[in-house]
């Protein structure tokens, strides 16, 4: 039987209260997912869940089985994943960070510029990070000018450098 390939979409940073309650730092575009979901996956091992709500700046969660302080406090530190299957759908045009690493990267011409190895998220808008055959990294801002088609299907990128980066 294969894996299950779990992504992230939280981390769970301390306990709440003496209940068992968790407290859950969203990493999600769509944090209101939290409120609609049945089960999670916490270091692979998959937890129902009994109640989620928002409070400040995250998700508190209750997991069945996890009945006191001392057990929630076992689960600190540990991310929340779920399954491909429960990820978001995004608009089209969007795309998942992980889906988009390791994707090798060209320019208009087709010349081999290197791997998309990160992503970094600046506020206004993101930056591709792309590292050569000779490991030096190359930045790029992931904006429409910039970025002119990312293809999934056939793991391709097509960049137009500006014309002060060496492609």
């Amino acid at each position: 039987m294969a894996a299950l390939e779990l992504f992230t979409i939280g981390k769970i940073v301390a306990p709440h209260g003496v209940r068992g309650d968790v407290r859950i730092y969203p990493d999600t575009d769509f944090p209101e997912r939290f409120l609609q979901m049945k089960y999670g996956y916490i270091a692979g091992k998959r937890y129902e869940i009994t109640a989620a709500r928002f409070h400040k700046h995250v998700i508190l969660m209750k997991f069945a089985g996890v009945q006191d302080r001392n057990a929630a406090e076992a689960l600190v530190n540990h991310e929340l994943q779920v399954p491909r299957e429960d990820l978001m759908p995004l608009k089209p045009g969007r795309y998942y960070i992980f889906d988009l690493i390791g994707i090798p990267v060209y320019d208009l011409q087709n010349t081999y510029l290197g791997i998309l190895t990160e992503v970094l998220k600046t506020g206004s808008n993101d930056v591709y990070v792309v590292r050569t055959d000779n490991g030096e990294e190359q930045l790029f801002a992931a904006i429409p000018s910039v970025v002119k088609e990312i293809n999934l299907d056939e793991h391709k990128i097509i960049l137009n450098p500006p014309e002060w980066v060496d492609a």
